[in-house]
């Protein structure tokens, strides 16, 4: 979705200092619990959506709503999976939605689609019609919460880019939301998808590390250029910064994470203490870069470097980074260790007890012919060339995939809200002085149960 006017923007920042607020004052108490093992929960609105396939359909009706960089990033994936049919985008921007129709019929997608310009709240026009199975979101991250609660509350499934939500009661307004309607809300996590990532799971799954006991995910990535623009991500996302002290972009790292330790399917998030370092990296940048005048009046809240630590209902722990503002090369430190050894990331490097010589890590290109994931085995060439080293096609093609055979999804609204919450409680602990502060049970007990899906 296109930029949100300088109004939009003011009152924007004026609901966040609110709501942080509230939601301050809401949990102190949740968070001084500690790690008492009973989880945060609601009584349930309808029946659990855990295993629910989809309906099984011969063509996937897709509706994009924001068709900025990443929606056409996403439209590129989508016209390249078989049985698609985009019947409608939406931004608030009409030279993007133009750009997004201009690509379809490249693609050969020559044929009518419905387009929506009509100010921010177009879709809610748009998840009217009678022609779309799943509304696609990847507007700014206030707009994910409400596109995906008005496709499922009109009959649509609903996708999302990530974060899913990031205050804790919007991420169980998806979850009830999802319930009630019968709806599923997909969690983009293109992450999860990576060929290091699915590789990792198939070791994991076979046992190669043992029983497990930590983990490390991040999203370390030097945005400052990116956050100072004034077009596409710098026109939205830089004001979070100046509301939000905490991880405020979870999911990258955190996703493969939990498919390693079966978060939800037998195992659960407990809960976290988290701790940010001071602002630096923005304000410097700002000022060795005589940014524009309109910026001179911000002040950043957010710390360069948040380090949450999160423990799990099985004692396992995770170690979770975000860090955006500081010079460093990118990296989600992927990491995963247990009683027989350890993987790390960023280089990619492995060491197993009596496998790898002295202390010595090992390459992992030993292991591709053995663990290499039967996605990458199968569709490993068409999605090299394509988005994020091929992660992001292989997430389109799945998500058509379990439309069109009737499947359950690989990341469900569970997971979306789970992988999402880490936001604001790494928020509520910063401010009570890394006290713990504990994970809602979205699942409603059924985390307990096995299932596997990637």
């Amino acid at each position: 979705m296109g930029a949100p006017t300088d109004l939009d923007r003011r009152d924007f920042l004026k609901i966040g200092a609110v709501a942080g607020a509230g939601f301050a004052i809401g949990t102190t108490t949740a968070a001084a619990q500690g790690n008492a093992s009973t989880p945060v929960a609601r009584p349930p609105v309808a029946d659990t959506m855990i295993g629910v396939p989809f309906e099984k359909r011969d063509v996937v009706r897709v509706a994009i709503v924001g068709t900025g960089l990443r929606g056409r990033s996403v439209l590129t994936e989508l016209l390249g999976v078989d049985a698609v049919r985009i019947t409608a985008l939406c931004d608030i921007v009409p030279e993007k939605v133009a750009m997004a129709t201009e690509q379809m019929k490249r693609a050969g997608h020559d044929y009518s689609v419905a387009t929506f310009t009509q100010g921010e709240h177009a879709f809610e026009e748009l998840v009217r019609r009678d022609d779309i199975d799943i509304v696609y979101t990847a507007t700014p991250w206030e707009w994910h919460l409400p596109v995906c609660v008005a496709a499922m509350e009109q009959g649509k499934h609903a996708a999302t880019e990530v974060p899913a939500a990031y205050t804790v009661e919007d991420c169980w307004t998806l979850v009830d939301t999802s319930e009630k309607t019968r709806r599923h809300c997909v969690l983009m996590e293109n992450c999860a998808y990576g060929y290091n990532e699915l590789l990792v799971l198939n070791m994991v799954r076979a046992g190669l590390f043992g029983e497990l006991k930590h983990a490390g995910a991040a999203y370390n990535h030097d945005l400052r250029a990116i956050l100072f623009e004034n077009k596409d991500e710098g026109l939205w996302r830089r004001a979070h910064h100046t509301q939000r002290n905490g991880n405020l972009y979870p999911t990258h790292g955190l996703g493969p994470v939990a498919l390693y330790f079966d978060i939800d399917r037998g195992d659960r998030f407990d809960y976290l203490v988290s701790m940010s370092t001071p602002e630096m990296g923005l304000t410097k940048w700002r000022a060795d870069h005589g940014e524009a005048e309109d910026k001179a009046g911000e002040r950043y809240v957010t710390g360069d470097l948040n380090v949450s630590l999160i423990k799990t209902a099985r004692g396992r722990t995770i170690r979770l980074e975000h860090d955006v503002s500081s010079p460093r090369p990118y990296s989600r430190i992927n990491s995963v260790q247990g009683a027989n050894g350890i993987f790390e990331d960023y280089p990619p490097r492995i060491y197993l007890d009596g496998m790898t010589p002295g202390h010595q890590w090992q390459p992992i290109e030993a292991f591709k012919a053995g663990y290499e994931h039967e996605l990458w085995q199968t569709l490993g060439e068409t999605a090299q060339s394509r988005g994020h080293g091929g992660m992001d096609y292989l997430m389109a093609w799945r998500l058509v995939h379990c439309m069109r055979e009737g499947l359950v999804p690989d990341i469900d609204v569970y997971d979306a809200a789970a992988w999402s919450v880490p936001g604001p409680l790494s928020e509520t602990s910063v401010k009570n002085g890394s006290a713990p502060a504990r994970f809602p049970d979205f699942t409603r007990g059924f985390w307990r149960g096995e299932r596997r899906t990637l």
